[in-house]
């Protein structure tokens, strides 16, 4: 909290809220000695004022506002899976579920904001295209630590970033530590489970393959019914939010379809092919190919 917050939102307390409603008698206070305490909680107005459109076009505020909104998901996202690899590296699945289910929440948000940009067909897109010059969505780097938290693992994709210092350090920091996955691995192997012993040294800065005894170990929790099997429960977390980021992967495809068809990316790639192509990379894929052998 900066020192701005601390000195503009004052704690109170439940009897101050109820005295104040007393003398207001039921209306809310419009009268306040310094900033409105929302505003120095929220920072809407300096929310407000990240908006800077590069063309005079009116459709290029939704475009750029649900970028912003999708970045604000991408930093929120990672901070709950953050939580969530904290507690499972502490044997604590119980506690690791409600971070994850609030991750899946999010990512449910976050495919609701592709709604803003339904609009949007290619002449729409053209109007302000070309102002946006080399930029992409492929350089977020938001989204890259969100999927180095899930497992998604490419060391070329941080290139881009190399010359800004601070933001290459932190996604090279991110990939030096293990993924949600390589946590959750790790814990079956601490539960008993058969998980080969290179599997758990190997190198995390590369993307981890399905290998069968994660999978079996997957098999043998499904099959457990009983009412404490919280592996199970962490499981069915972790599903639902493979499927979430795989509906904002598909819906990022359908968008691009939308909007430009097959054209080649803003940021130099095929565009719709290569996007088309990333979606093989399947996150948590023994929870998935699990499931064949149940």
């Amino acid at each position: 909290m900066t020192v701005e917050q601390t000195t503009a939102v004052r704690p109170v307390t439940p009897q101050e809220r109820a005295a104040r409603a007393a003398r207001n008698g039921g209306e809310p206070t419009l009268e306040f000695a310094d900033r409105v305490p929302y505003d120095a909680y929220v920072r809407a107005s300096t929310l407000h004022r990240l908006q800077e459109p590069l063309s005079d076009d009116p459709g290029e505020m939704s475009f750029l506002m649900v970028s912003q909104i999708m970045e604000l998901y991408f930093g929120l996202t990672c901070h709950e899976l953050r939580h969530a690899k904290r507690e499972l590296r502490e044997d604590r699945i119980w506690e690791a579920l409600a971070p994850l289910r609030r991750a899946a929440l999010h990512l449910e948000g976050l495919n609701a904001a592709w709604h803003g940009l339904r609009w949007m067909s290619p002449a729409d897109f053209n109007r302000f295209r070309d102002r946006l010059g080399e930029g992409s969505g492929f350089q977020s780097a938001m989204y890259r630590q969100l999927e180095f938290l899930l497992g998604l693992r490419d060391r070329a994709l941080i290139r881009p970033f190399r010359r800004q210092t601070e933001v290459y350090d932190e996604l090279t920091a991110a990939l030096a530590i293990p993924s949600l996955w390589d946590e959750v691995v790790a814990l079956l192997a601490r539960k008993g489970f058969d998980v080969p012993a290179e599997l758990l040294s190997r190198d995390v800065n590369a993307e981890h393959e399905a290998h069968p005894a994660v999978e079996a170990a997957w098999v043998r929790i499904y099959g457990d019914n009983g009412p404490d099997n919280h592996l199970r429960l962490l499981g069915d977390a972790l599903t639902e939010i493979a499927e979430e980021f795989g509906d904002w992967r598909w819906n990022h495809v359908k968008a691009v379809q939308r909007t430009m068809g097959a054209k080649v990316g803003s940021g130099g790639s095929a565009g719709l092919a290569w996007l088309q192509r990333s979606m093989a990379r399947v996150v948590f894929p023994e929870l998935w190919s699990a499931r064949t052998a149940m």
